[in-house]
């Protein structure tokens, strides 16, 4: 990796579906040690660009590269033993299999199989990242009997997993009551700051986090990329972002910021 390169960055990128713009010209970089924060109002383009990042999708134009190495045109699965781990909204686990059994897969990936001597417990593996997402008790459940927010935390255990190196958090809270935002928002800050899983490196990894509960996301990030209408209106830390009047017209008519 060049260590003058930022960590990941993103230029120009542009996707359209027929005649929609999802993401127009977007560009924006991530420091190695930053949890970035991406928001914007309904359909402004967030998750189409968490699922460009992990290769779900491929752009139209630009470019993205992560420590120096282009990863368009890469495969999902390549893109995540490169070290980016996404978690999305639209949860598909293996239904009939207990919730350990799930993770336990990711644990199998080459890149976490790679990462030393403690990945060939792979149980044990799955447990610690089970116990991080808040629902260690529920192992042995089929992942089918789950509620929605419990859901939720398995696709985020299972995202940890893979020991990524940037974790993409596609709604963390969303589904989720008070007191869990609460403690997934402390566990988020936990593994960023090396604690779990980043046991294995000096530090956690670098995150990037679509959320509307604004207000819990606003305590963990270090900066706020504002997505509307598929284009970058503003961007910097939550306090220059929360009084921005172009974001904050953005948001008239949903709750505001």
């Amino acid at each position: 990796m060049n260590m003058d390169a930022p960590f990941l960055e993103v230029q120009d990128l542009r996707k359209s579906f027929g005649g929609l713009t999802a993401t127009n010209d977007v560009s924006f970089s991530l420091g190695r040690r930053e949890i970035l924060g991406l928001i914007g109002p309904n359909g402004a383009g967030k998750t189409t660009l968490v699922r460009l990042i992990s290769g779900i999708l491929r752009p139209d134009s630009g470019s993205i590269k992560f420590k120096g190495q282009e990863i368009i045109g890469k495969k999902t699965w390549e893109i995540v033993n490169l070290g980016i781990a996404p978690t999305f909204q639209n949860m598909r686990p293996f239904r009939r299999l207990p919730i350990i059994a799930n993770v336990m897969v990711s644990c199998l990936s080459p890149r976490a199989m790679k990462r030393g001597e403690w990945v060939k417990k792979v149980e044990a593996k799955a447990m610690d990242a089970l116990e991080f997402a808040g629902i260690s008790d529920m192992a042995l459940e089929k992942a089918s009997t789950l509620s929605q927010g419990d859901l939720k935390r398995l696709e985020v255990a299972r995202a940890v997993a893979t020991d990524p190196e940037l974790l993409l958090l596609d709604e963390p809270f969303g589904g989720l009551s008070p007191a869990e935002t609460d403690l997934m928002a402390k566990s988020i800050k936990r593994l960023h700051k090396g604690g779990r899983f980043g046991r294995l490196h000096s530090e956690g990894p670098a995150m990037i986090i679509i959320e509307h509960k604004l207000a819990q996301l606003m305590k963990i990030v270090d900066r706020i990329v504002v997505l509307n209408f598929g284009t970058v209106i503003a961007s910097g830390v939550p306090e220059e972002i929360v009084r921005n009047p172009e974001v904050i017209e953005a948001y008239l008519g949903q709750g505001g910021v």
